[in-house]
């Protein structure tokens, strides 16, 4: 038997609490209603093949349909998922480029051009692996799953903390059908987005997805003190991306799916703001306007990606054969900005100019799955498979003369990874209640990295390194069904990181380093239920985790230095809950929250301190910070949703109102702890007012999303002066959809 710690217990007494508050008032009034409508069905393929949500022994959250529409209303990239699900957290440094995934806490805060992340996202069951290649847009998506913990043993790559999965909506034969969105808001913020459908014969079928985005220059940007003298606008975007799909389907028991899709973004990098934050706390500074800034560097990144996939599956009798081939692209990247966020002449005080640009010259990246999957009706399920990777990087950073525009340093690097895995796993039904998963995956993983070019600087060290580990990981689950309607589940699963390496430092003297692989054994367990007849659903999980030589970035300090390491341990553990629910057949609801606790546990780890700001953490006899006992960065403790729709029919329509509300806790910018580099809770807010017609063929709506304004510095840089950035103003405007 497991011994409970104090804080386990704390858990399942403020989540029981939160169970019991979200259900039981919820369930009182629909237990009230007798009616006959239902919630529908969630089916999920967080184990490789399509199953119902409650059956499936992981903590997972899909969102689809009217709600994913929402979120997106507003012109908004992939970040817009932080906080929307719980234990999901998404952050950038690099704005509408380069987005990091936490979940659980669990992540890592690198922005290196070869950075890899604990947590992987798949597109259409393609790794997604360089961080820029994870913002792929939003559109025209059948839906996106969180799965929460190490899902390695049937995910190819970097998983340990979980996986965030994307499936665009597919070919059909039916007919020749489609959609079309289009809205306007704030600042001029543009969102056109269609697909169409069509049968080309009996055979094939293709379809065609576009999206347009873009937003105006709106943040004024002067030349002095007094902003009499505009020089121009900033934090502008011109977004555009396509996906066309041709289904091939000749029989019953053959498919191939194939995909090409592309991405081109221009505009603003993210913008860093000087002196943004007021010294001794976390508050942006009195009467700062957000609405301006006063830089005298350039600032623009653009962006180019493409890729092509063929996902083919082959009945061959007693079992199905599964290939999924992929291929990923970057053609050009490039990100340029002003990384002290403002002028020696102010407003207040620069110790010194910083301005830099990333960069990635060519990005290949090459994938392949072959899975034979089990059919046998009986009680035994199986699959079992061979994955191969390859990935070839060539970028780096620049640095340059805010004075002149003049380039002064340059470091380039190139990245070479291969990884094979064979993998299966094994479900058996043992009676009509319980069941049994295991699965297994063995995983070799190879990297070569050296420096191509240093200008401006000398590296330290070798110019070359080289990283090879091999890793076999495991995890085994259970479900047991109480009765027709609640399920409980629990899961023990290990993952594994293979080492990451990082280019040597053109402003400190640290040479390229490398963070050992790490390693994660998770343990969770949760109940799913659908409750009065299926008129609500409820998920509620537990879980704990501890983590091996834990990645770790350590960024800026008052030597400015950029370097991986590796913490001896982290442990986490939390709760998350999931509640959906028919009040009455006009209004619907749905709240979910997460408690995530995480900790360094590494006494020897010490780190540079900042410039100019209030450290809260010990100091060691060199004056370097210790940060044993630390939150990891970017890690909530509490995330939390709520949803709401009421309809009403009016005329031949349908009249709604939805609202939606999203809250995160406070969080850590960095390894240290200082009172300025924590961001402040968030709470954002979405309202949406619709009219739908014609038998579901038309809407129009007007939308607001973070309603109440809530600004928050969200980043931080910290080795210069209290520069920091912000989330995304109000924004509202109207839309109108179509389906033909």
């Amino acid at each position: 038997m497991i011994k409970m710690s104090k804080m386990h217990k704390r858990v399942i007494a403020a989540h029981g609490a939160v169970l019991a508050l979200a259900v039981v008032p919820g369930g009182a009034a629909l237990a009230q209603t007798a009616q006959a409508t239902q919630l529908q069905t969630v089916t999920v393929t967080a184990q490789r093949r399509t199953e119902n949500i409650k059956e499936v022994p992981v903590s997972v959250t899909a969102i689809k349909g009217e709600k994913l529409d929402v979120l997106v209303s507003g012109g908004a990239d992939i970040r817009l998922l932080a906080g929307k699900t719980p234990s999901l957290n998404v952050e950038s440094s690099n704005g509408r480029t380069f987005p990091r995934f936490y979940i659980r806490g669990y992540g890592n805060t690198d922005f290196s051009e070869f950075a890899s992340q604990p947590v992987s996202l798949i597109y259409d069951d393609i790794v997604q692996e360089n961080p820029i290649l994870k913002g792929f847009p939003i559109f025209d998506l059948a839906g996106v799953e969180v799965l929460r913990g190490p899902q390695g043993t049937l995910f190819g790559r970097n998983t340990p903390a979980g996986v965030v999965k994307f499936e665009s909506e597919k070919p059909n034969f039916k007919k020749v059908e489609g959609y079309y969105n289009v809205s306007y808001g704030t600042h001029g913020t543009t969102n056109v987005e269609g697909a169409v459908n069509v049968p080309l014969s009996d055979k094939w079928a293709m379809r065609v997805s576009t999206l347009r985005q873009h937003r105006d220059d709106f943040v004024d940007n002067y030349s002095d003190i007094a902003k009499t003298n505009k020089t121009s606008e900033l934090d502008g975007y011109n977004e555009h991306a396509e996906r066309v799909q041709f289904l091939y389907k000749p029989d019953t028991t053959f498919s191939a799916l194939f995909n090409v899709h592309q991405r081109t973004t221009t505009g603003s990098a993210r913008l860093f703001r000087a002196n943004l934050i007021k010294k001794g706390t976390n508050d942006i500074v009195d009467g700062y306007d957000l609405d301006s800034i006063v830089t005298n560097a350039q600032n623009f990144q653009n962006l180019k990606t493409n890729g092509a996939n063929a996902r083919i599956t082959w009945d061959l009798g007693p079992v199905l054969f599964h290939s999924i081939t992929g291929y990923e692209s970057v053609g050009n990247y490039y990100s340029r900005g002003d990384i002290d966020g403002g002028t020696p002449q102010g407003p207040g005080f620069i110790p010194f100019q910083s301005e830099t640009g990333g960069f990635i010259d060519d990005l290949k990246q090459y994938s392949q799955e072959f899975r034979v999957e089990s059919k046998d009706a009986g009680p035994l399920h199986w699959q079992a498979g061979v994955y191969y990777f390859k990935e070839d990087v060539t970028g780096g950073s620049d640095g340059y003369s805010s004075a002149t525009g003049a380039r002064t340093s340059r470091q380039s690097s190139e990245q070479n990874n291969k990884a094979w895995a064979a993998f299966g796993s094994v479900m058996y039904n043992i009676n009509d209640a319980l069941s049994v998963r295991g699965g297994i995956r063995y995983t070799d993983d190879k990297k070569d990295f050296h420096t191509v070019t240093a200008i401006g600087f000398t590296p330290v060290g070798p110019n070359s390194v080289g990283e090879s580990k091999d890793k076999i990981n495991w995890d085994l689950s259970s479900t047991y069904k109480l009765n027709a309607d609640v399920n409980l589940y629990a899961r023990i699963a290990t993952g594994f990181r293979a080492p990451s390496i990082a280019p040597a430092s053109t402003f400190a003297p640290v040479g390229i380093t490398v963070a050992d692989a790490e390693t994660i054994t998770s343990y969770e367990g949760g109940i799913k239920a659908d409750l009065f007849e299926r008129r609500a659903r409820v998920a509620f999980s537990l879980y704990d985790f501890d983590v091996k030589n834990q990645q770790l970035t350590v960024v800026g300090g008052n030597t400015n230095v950029t370097k991986l390491i590796n913490a001896k341990k982290t442990e986490g553990r939390g709760a998350e809950f999931d509640f959906e629910g028919l009040v009455t057949p006009d209004l619907r609801v749905g709240a979910s929250a997460s408690y995530n606790f995480t900790e360094i546990r590494d006494p020897s780890l010490s780190l540079s301190k900042c410039a100019a700001c209030t450290i809260t953490d010990p100091l060691n006899a060199a004056g370097n910070v210790l940060i044993d006992g630390n939150p990891l960065p970017q890690a909530p403790k509490w995330i939390m949703n709520l949803n709401a729709r009421y309809s009403m029919p009016v005329a031949d329509g349908e009249f709604y109102v939805y609202t939606d509300w999203s809250y995160r806790s406070k969080i850590n910018f960095f390894l240290y702890e200082a009172k300025e580099f924590t961001g402040k809770p968030l709470t954002e807010g979405g309202l949406r007012l619709g009219y739908i017609w014609a038998d579901g063929k038309y809407e129009v709506a007007a939308f607001g999303r973070n309603i109440l304004d809530q600004r928050r510095i969200t980043g931080a840089i910290d080795f210069n002066n209290l520069t920091g950035f912000t989330n995304d103003p109000r924004t509202y405007g109207v839309q109108f959809k179509g389906n033909f």
